[in-house]
């Protein structure tokens, strides 16, 4: 009997009066499901890989081209006075010499005036004479009389090139024409200067076709 009153007294010492609720915090550990990424899935994700712009080839310079230079007409002619027209006269350019071939050293060649450049402008003298059939050749059909004068640049062998047409008369005949299409049989020698030939350097020559109609 003792002992049942003994345990009914320990069951209602456990009751005892209801529990007040507690305003303590409450924190959820269950991870939000709402999208919203955590630290740990921030750092699990990976990085987006850095996107590299190949650089762009370089073109390469190209220079501007130049416009060519005009060549001059070779119908240009040079103003020349009557003593330097005299002086070109074929009957009064010096003849080699029929012995050595190595013609008069003597002196300096004579300037008659000046090239298509500025340059200075030789007497020429002949290492041979152009024969009349040479000539005749390239005369424009019923050519009157009268002379071309032209000016060309000497090269080895006693040749020339680059000729052009300097005067002619009578005006409009072609004549100065005419000796310049003759002018590659032309030997014609080198100017002089102190002893030494001038190759690459202009002469002046003259045909006087008066006389060559005679031959």
């Amino acid at each position: 009997m003792v002992l049942v009153i003994i345990l009914l007294g320990i069951g209602a010492m456990r009751s005892g009066p209801p529990l007040k609720p507690s305003d303590a915090l409450i924190v959820n550990l269950v991870p939000d499901s709402s999208g919203t990424p955590s630290k740990a899935e921030k750092a699990e994700r990976p990085k987006p890989a850095a996107q590299i712009t190949p650089p762009r080839p370089r073109l390469p310079h190209v220079l501007p081209i130049k416009p060519p230079i005009p060549v001059e007409h070779p119908l240009d002619l040079i103003p020349m006075s009557k003593e330097e027209l005299a002086a070109a006269e074929i009957t009064r350019l010096p003849k080699a010499d029929s012995g050595s071939g190595s013609g008069s050293s003597a002196g300096d060649s004579q300037a008659v005036g000046r090239g298509p450049n500025g340059e200075v402008l030789y007497a020429a003298e002949w290492a041979r004479e152009p024969s009349s059939a040479e000539l005749r050749g390239y005369l424009p059909r019923n050519a009157p009389d009268g002379y071309g004068l032209i000016a060309c640049r000497t090269l080895p062998q006693n040749r020339v090139d680059d000729c052009i047409e300097l005067g002619q008369s009578p005006r409009g005949s072609h004549l100065a024409s005419a000796v310049r299409q003759a002018a590659w049989q032309f030997r014609v020698r080198p100017p002089r200067k102190n002893g030494k030939e001038l190759i690459g350097e202009w002469v002046q020559i003259r045909i006087d076709y008066e006389t060559i109609r005679s031959q």
